[in-house]
């Protein structure tokens, strides 16, 4: 029997709830679906262990195939299945398994909940791009808000950023004493104890020369900038992207020119979202070259299925931008949030974990 939690269910559910619409909606930055922004669905593409299979629509009926037709569903059965599924996961947490629905999906050649794919797209949809009139094959990331808040950068000991300690001369029981603080928000708290002692930080570089090297092909000046940010982060109350770029804008660490009004910190930090969202990895040499190309299928609490399309690029960045916060990972396992020497000067990790709202 297959289980999942409510965020791999909603893989299955939005197979379910498209091929039951027959129509991609478009989504704006608050989540808001935009009736006049859509693309009709021609199928959907599932890869399996047996191989991919195809949904196809025709009408009132969904066609199964896997290189030959299998069999025919109505449309309606799938608009049931979904909306049965959507009330069954309600109220349920952890792991469960939805006995009928993993029926209905061996009836149509759904064998596991989430597809195998080695790239960032979760579902492969032929849509029909009104604007360009001709049948496009495209692959979305699935993130739902059904479950817990999906993370969109995920972190590792690659995302920790370093921090040398300036004006910071303590004792080494001292320095024992502030590792060893072991609050609820210890991260926080001992960054203050550092900075009640005198100490300041200042950012030197991203511990992984992959996933920095990944910021500089971005932009230049992203690892300064991300290093900014995420002191901010464990230093003030803010959390989401959108007020953490804006307290950026105001100190304006980098010394930009502002006196026009350009948006360097929003515009950079966008970049970096949107190429984290479609392909980028910390622990991977980044290319350039988007795996979601579609963009993003969001599951919404209401069971509603959103789409953030790369095509319209600035709703794309918008809803990121809106819609992102950092958070703090385990330092344990992450190896970060202690001071320690090297070569005679003391420095300190933070931690980059980007997750949805």
């Amino acid at each position: 029997m297959l289980t999942g939690n409510k965020g791999e269910w909603s893989e299955i559910y939005a197979l379910l709830k498209l091929l039951g619409d027959k129509v991609l909606f478009g989504g704006d930055p608050d989540l808001n679906r935009i009736e006049h922004l859509f693309y009709p669905i021609v199928k959907i593409i599932r890869t399996e262990s047996g191989g991919n299979y195809e949904y196809e629509l025709e009408g009132d009926l969904v066609i199964i195939s896997g290189g030959v037709e299998v069999l025919r569903k109505p449309v309606s059965d799938f608009q049931e299945k979904a909306a049965e599924m959507l009330e069954d996961m309600r109220g349920r947490d952890g792991a469960f398994s939805l006995p009928e629905i993993e029926a209905f999906m061996n009836q149509v050649n759904c064998h596991s909940i989430k597809a195998k794919s080695s790239s960032k797209s979760d579902i492969r949809i032929v849509i029909h791009d009104t604007f360009i009139n001709q049948q496009t094959e495209l692959g979305f990331s699935i993130k739902s808000q059904l479950g817990n808040p999906s993370t969109l950068l995920n972190s590792g000991k690659a995302t920790n950023f370093i921090y040398e300690l300036e004006s910071f001369y303590p004792p080494q029981e001292r320095v024992y004493e502030i590792n060893s603080i072991e609050s609820s928000k210890k991260i926080k708290d001992r960054i203050v104890a550092i900075k009640s002692d005198g100490g300041a930080f200042a950012y030197r570089s991203v511990e992984s020369d992959v996933f920095k090297n990944n910021l500089v092909l971005i932009d230049s000046f992203l690892p300064n900038i991300l290093g900014f940010i995420i002191e901010a982060y464990y230093t003030t109350t803010l959390n989401s992207i959108k007020a953490l770029v804006a307290y950026a804008v105001e100190q304006n660490p980098l010394g930009y020119d502002t006196s026009n009004a350009h948006q360097f910190y929003e515009y950079k930090i966008k970049r970096f979202l949107t190429d984290v969202a479609l392909g980028m990895t910390p622990a991977k040499v980044w290319n350039g070259v988007y795996d979601a190309t579609g963009g993003y299928l969001v599951v919404k609490r209401d069971g509603d299925v959103l789409c953030y399309h790369i095509y319209n690029r600035n709703k794309f960045e918008d809803y990121l931008y809106a819609n992102t916060r950092l958070d703090t990972p385990s330092s344990s396992r992450h190896e970060f949030g202690a001071i320690y020497e090297d070569n005679g000067r003391l420095y300190f990790k933070l931690n980059l974990l980007v997750r949805f709202i």
